[in-house]
């Protein structure tokens, strides 16, 4: 069995909802990070054995496989196949996974592999009634993402929470305190915004050419930022609870890609390892707690990888809620100094089919800068899952 390298890791910056990236449609920019991931990688196009992108939506302009049209407009030859992933939060992350297990088991040598979500474009729909030439049925915003509920549901526990719903019933179970949530979102808009002073992200994001400009800067993190400002804030699911909009994830447009390459691939086309994808696992927990999926998730791919939780050097969890990134950080006993040392989804925000490969992308950066060996990315997934893959440094 061939091992599966990363070879090259780009990403968009993200983008605010409604903001510099929403007038670029989604396959326009996921078209982009492929194009820039195998011009860095110094890999042909021609050499390129599948493309695989993570798209969460695909309501709107994403839909018809989004990765094939993005593939296509990115000048690929129309020999190279390839597919969209839908895992929700974790496409991206799944992706990667899923390019790393086709070079394992030798079905490929090179994959082009990533996600892309423009929420800021993700339309209304309507629901076609059951009966012809009757009214139209219930109006659905896509962007918000659970729509046309099957009724089912209802009998099944927590299926229909919303996702701060699952938050704060994290908070609740996990004795998690509004204050401690605050001072998490606010450390993830200290460290994002010295990243970018500190030009930490310069060299893993392409530069977006807009109607209004160039943007080469992740909008979301705001210097104004602080405890204060966030107190104030009101919680969204009950009066006395911890969730509110200031220590959640934000709605975010943008894409990422990386290339994995086999070994042999490596060899033959003389490209540089940067990291090695060890494994990577999914687990499924109960709906309502969807929050502490990459708790077992990652219990999952350390034993199959042979590692304890001592063995990590660096970690990027998708910081859902501050809440949800507590438990998961209390439940591992992960050291917040290791954790989005760049900061996270709160301050950066979460384009939902990217966040995984973004997430990766900025640890490959990471793993290199900080010099660390070994390395974990994770996130969870509504409606109850969990994701995790590990990576070791070359």
């Amino acid at each position: 069995m061939t091992e599966a390298y990363l070879v090259s890791g780009v990403r968009t910056p993200v983008g605010r909802y409604g903001g510099a990236l929403s007038g670029v449609r989604p396959d326009d920019l996921a078209a982009l990070v492929l194009a820039e991931a195998v011009a860095r990688a110094g890999v042909p196009r021609t050499d390129v054995d599948e493309v695989l992108l993570g798209c969460t939506n695909q309501a709107g302009e994403d839909n018809r496989n989004v990765a094939r049209m993005a593939t296509l407009i990115a000048g690929f030859p129309v020999t190279v196949p390839a597919m969209t992933v839908n895992r929700l939060c974790a496409s991206g992350l799944s992706a990667i996974i899923l390019a790393a297990q086709m070079i394992r088991s030798g079905a490929a040598d090179l994959v082009v592999a990533g996600g892309v979500e423009s929420m800021s474009r993700a339309p209304w729909v309507l629901a076609k009634p059951e009966k012809a030439f009757a009214k139209p049925g219930e109006l659905a915003d896509s962007a918000i993402g659970a729509r046309f509920t099957n009724p089912k549901f209802y009998d099944l526990p927590g299926t229909t929470s919303s996702m701060p719903e699952t938050a704060e019933e994290l908070a609740t179970r996990d004795g998690i305190s509004r204050v401690d949530s605050d001072a998490f979102a606010l450390r993830s808009h200290q460290r994002a915004l010295a990243a970018i002073d500190e030009g930490r992200f310069a060299d893993e994001i392409v530069p977006v050419e807009t109607t209004k400009g160039v943007v080469k800067t992740d909008e979301g993190p705001r210097r104004e930022t602080s405890l204060e400002a966030l107190a104030k804030l009101r919680p969204i699911v009950r009066p006395d609870g911890v969730v509110t909009a200031g220590n959640s994830s934000s709605l975010n447009d943008g894409a990422s890609a990386v290339v994995v390459a086999s070994a042999d691939a490596v060899r033959r086309l003389g490209l540089t390892a940067r990291a090695r994808i060890v494994d990577g696992a999914s687990a499924g927990v109960a709906p309502a707690v969807m929050g502490i999926g990459p708790v077992p998730a990652t219990q999952k791919v350390l034993d199959r990888a042979g590692w304890s939780l001592g063995d990590l050097d660096a970690v990027e969890l998708n910081e859902a809620f501050a809440a949800q990134s507590l438990a998961c950080m209390r439940a591992l006993n992960l050291d917040e100094a290791i954790v989005n040392r760049d900061g996270g989804a709160i301050a950066l925000g979460h384009a939902l089919g990217s966040s995984g490969s973004r997430l990766t992308v900025t640890m490959l950066n990471r793993m290199e800068r900080e010099g660390a060996s070994k390395a974990l990315v994770t996130m969870c997934v509504g409606l109850g899952q969990g994701v995790s893959m590990l990576l070791e440094r070359v």
